[in-house]
């Protein structure tokens, strides 16, 4: 499908695979939490620089490289790696083990940033076999949901006409990946609301008014969205996780605060729910005589892939992998990721290669766990098929 020969991608993957391993070991032991990849950047510049691959700063702890096609001009891609880690002690006895206490690359990042490193290195090698531009997009503070949107409103995203990228599973085998067409990834909404009462003491609550009454009839009335405003075909979360209101145990509250989360996974579902909330929350405080203030932060967007690139990408794992391997129908999560944002911008894809190995229990565990672990074989998958993808994507 490329003007490179299947087998000699393959082959070249092969060859660097020790290189995208050392990588990915180094990153493991040196995790730096999303907004602060200082050294996790700095080292990512520097293998651009060996690769003779410009690249420009996003942010403080982002960047984008350029390959330029030296067949001429042509259409742009941009593949992506997140690069943060999660503020969770690295329980493992290995001899990567993250250096630093509080912090784990428990979700794949480094491997994610190592395979495109590894894709970088074999892309840049055959700038003269392809026309048009390849961007690579080293992207921070994924697990906050803060890094894709200063891609896009940096204009990073502005001239690219398909994005790709790709996620390490621990609950898919290794020697599979997954391409599976729509919504895959849940949008990620983070709600608080304030509500304001008036004091009094317990024994006069007529003379007050109680913030923490309306705060606990609020949380309860917001299950309501789900139950009897949504269609039940559709899938949709609205949770409360943190209710906080009062001083003293005598004292009618005059403050309460409630954190949430939504998730959806259509565009229409998610500004409906977020509307929904905001409205209950408002007539229920009004109904015990209190006001409230509400807030929402956009983390994610729902991740929806396109129909097409998911074929794509489906039909180029098949060459890597076999077709027996490729999953096409995984069950949606609703766990978030802002590549949303990127999808959002630009057609594309999102696709999963499996890091499970059946016969190691150590590679088992849940991203975001603190024995999470992969079986390192994933990581040519990884890196084949952002090769792969993108030179099929520009000499189509």
């Amino acid at each position: 499908m490329t003007t490179l020969t299947d087998l000699s991608i393959k082959e070249e993957v092969a060859a660097g695979a020790e290189e995208v391993i050392a990588l990915r070991r180094y990153f493991h032991q040196h995790p730096e939490p999303s907004l602060k990849e200082y050294e996790t950047i700095k080292r990512i510049k520097e293998e651009l620089t060996k690769l003779d691959i410009p690249y420009e700063a996003v942010g403080e702890t982002g960047a984008i490289g350029t390959i330029q096609g030296q067949k001429g001009p042509g259409r742009t891609i941009l593949l992506r790696a997140d690069i943060d880690a999660l503020e969770l002690d690295d329980a493992k006895e290995v001899a990567y083990k993250s250096k630093t206490p509080g912090l784990h690359h428990a979700c794949g990042h480094d491997g994610h940033t190592s395979a495109l490193l590894g894709a970088a290195k074999i892309l840049k090698a055959h700038e003269d076999k392809f026309a048009g531009t390849i961007k690579l997009a080293f992207q921070q503070a994924e697990e906050i949901g803060a890094g894709a949107r200063q891609f896009v409103e940096g204009g990073f995203v502005e001239d690219v006409d398909e994005v790709f990228g790709l996620h390490l599973d621990s609950s898919v085998p290794v020697g599979k990946i997954v391409s599976t067409p729509g919504a895959t990834n849940a949008s990620c909404d983070i709600f608080k609301i304030k509500v304001h009462g008036k004091s009094a003491h317990a024994a006069r609550p007529d003379q007050g008014v109680d913030a923490l009454l309306a705060a606990a009839a609020i949380t309860v009335e917001l299950q309501s969205i789900v139950g009897r405003e949504v269609s039940p075909l559709d899938n949709v979360v609205v949770a409360v996780g943190v209710l906080n209101a009062g001083t003293r145990y005598n004292i009618v509250a005059n403050q309460a605060a409630l954190e949430g989360t939504v998730r959806t996974f259509s565009h229409e579902t998610r500004a409906f729910v977020l509307e929904a909330v905001q409205r209950i929350a408002r007539d229920i405080a009004q109904s015990h005589r209190c006001t409230i203030e509400f807030e929402n932060y956009d983390a994610a967007a729902p991740l929806i892939n396109d129909q097409e690139p998911a074929q794509r990408a489906a039909a180029l794992a098949a060459d890597i992998v076999g077709e027996e391997n490729v999953i096409t129908d995984l069950p949606k999560s609703l766990g978030a990721d802002d590549f949303a944002g990127f999808l959002a911008e630009a057609p594309g894809v999102y696709a999963r290669v499996g890091t499970r190995n059946l016969e190691d229990e150590e590679t088992w565990y849940g991203h975001h766990h603190e024995n999470f672990d992969i079986d390192e074989r994933g990581l040519a998958y990884a890196t084949e098929i952002h090769v792969r993808y993108a030179l099929d994507f520009l000499n189509q």
